[in-house]
């Protein structure tokens, strides 16, 4: 996804900043960290607060796959396909990745 997109995407939940991560890239609101994006896919950040919401939209989360074969289970989640074709479903999605960074820090 082009970083104008990701703008856009992010617009709810003030300026982003974006950076190059592991082939990727993160996203970081006043200096939170909130969502990576990995093979081309958007994934937000949970907590254990948070991550309910994501498991009932039927979310997935993404497990990282070690070079030793170990799955690790990571803190960012799949975002629900109703989110991209409405903002304001888009901008619920964005503040509960922003309260998730924001606890995380903490």
């Amino acid at each position: 996804m082009d970083n104008a997109a990701i703008d856009e995407m992010f617009q709810a939940v003030g300026p982003v900043t974006i950076k190059r991560m592991f082939g990727g890239k993160s996203m970081y609101v006043r200096g939170i960290i909130m969502a990576i994006e990995y093979q081309d896919e958007i994934l937000l950040k949970a907590d254990n607060i948070t991550a309910p919401h994501f498991i009932k939209a039927g979310c997935r989360q993404w497990v990282y796959e070690g070079k030793n074969g170990k799955s690790s289970a990571m803190p960012y989640w799949s975002i629900p396909e109703d989110a991209y074709d409405d903002p304001d479903v888009m901008a619920r999605w964005m503040h509960l990745a922003l309260e998730a960074g924001t606890r995380s820090r903490k």
